[in-house]
């Protein structure tokens, strides 16, 4: 691996390695720094911002003032072990060649690597740069990619919509239960998708008290979903009054209506030994079915489903933190098996009950 960081930069030791954040000063951004700086073996090297260079951190994360790090510009990065970075889409593929020079492993959390073909970011996004590397890249999330992520190069974080969506329905495509379905996904979620500078339609005023449509078609995260799980999928997004969360609600029509001894078959086949992913399926009390509130600041995802046989429909649920187990919690815990590191390093905060709204 690189190494290189500077002892006044947190240079790692012998039982850590050397980690900087590009595009720190971004909600993602600080999530990674909050991550890496309670982690047991990375040492926070550098984090930049072109905006806010020579501030403290704590200056723009007003959770992360304890932290004795200062924003550096992104033209005085440095060589590190890790390099993650937090940049709108589309500028790391214009630096992937630089970021490969400077680290031995670059996690990046834009939609940059996150499709396997060329051909696809022409249709979903705007074209691709780098189209190179994309074979050296690995979808980051572990409940899926585990066993390609150890040593892996270049690291892409999913889309929050796409995690939601794929943890829910990830265990019944691969037990060939969705073979010949509809599926219709409606996911909802919270301001900060839209980041530090969403605009009107993040502010406060704008976005208090509404369950808006944003994306009724085309959200570019149908690219991952269909990717990641072999089918075809109808997907509407919705902005709604709440500052973390994405809760996806996956209406599935099968040719056969699989049982419910058959669903419990797949999802526990899929979950029962992952370490952030909770079943959650009816029983009693409120948080009956998956709820964002309960997985807030968190790397755990909740899952459950029921059955509806008057109309032959299979309704599965899911539930992240869209900013972390659907950005940079995902990244980690990517992260740590890319290093052979414990899987749940620096990611094993549990939530809070109660807590206002995520």
């Amino acid at each position: 691996m690189a190494t290189g960081a500077t002892p006044e930069t947190g240079a790692g030791t012998a039982d850590t390695v050397s980690a900087s954040v590009v595009g720190a000063s971004g909600f993602t951004g600080g999530e990674l720094l909050r991550l890496l700086a309670g982690h047991p073996r990375f040492a926070v090297a550098q984090a930049t911002s072109r905006e806010y260079a020579n501030r403290t951190v704590g200056s723009v994360h007003p959770n992360l003032r304890h932290l004795d790090v200062r924003f550096v510009s992104p033209d005085e990065i440095e060589p590190v072990d890790v390099l993650f970075a937090a940049m709108p889409h589309g500028a790391s593929m214009e630096r992937i060649e630089e970021f490969r020079d400077l680290a031995g492993t670059v996690v990046d959390l834009s939609a940059d690597f996150r499709l396997d073909d060329a051909t696809k970011y022409d249709e979903w996004y705007d074209g691709h740069t780098a189209p190179e590397h994309l074979d050296d890249a690995v979808y980051a999330l572990p409940e899926r990619h585990r066993d390609e992520l150890p040593g892996a190069d270049i690291v892409a974080s999913g889309g929050c919509n796409a995690t939601a969506t794929i943890l829910g329905l990830g265990p019944l495509a691969d037990a060939d239960l969705l073979d010949g379905a509809d599926v219709v996904v409606d996911v909802k979620v919270g301001s900060s998708e839209g980041g530090a500078g969403g605009g009107e339609a993040g502010s406060h005023p704008e976005r208090s008290g509404v369950v808006r449509p944003y994306a009724p078609t085309g959200h570019r995260h149908e690219a991952e979903i269909e990717q990641e799980l072999g089918l075809s999928v109808s997907f509407t997004a919705h902005a709604v009054d709440m500052v973390r969360g994405a809760s996806a609600t996956a209406h599935v029509f099968p040719e056969d209506l699989p049982t419910k001894g058959d669903k419990w078959t797949a999802f526990r086949g899929a979950y029962e030994d992952e370490p952030f992913v909770r079943l959650v399926a009816g029983g009693g009390g409120v948080y009956r079915y998956p709820e964002p509130k309960a997985v807030a600041a968190t790397n755990h995802a909740e899952v459950g489903f029921e059955l509806d046989e008057r109309n032959d429909r299979l309704v599965v649920f899911s539930a992240i933190d869209n900013m972390m187990k659907g950005s940079a919690g995902q990244a980690v815990h990517a992260a740590n098996v890319a290093l052979g590191f414990e899987e749940t390093a620096g990611l094993d905060f549990q939530g809070l009950h109660p807590v206002g709204a995520p």
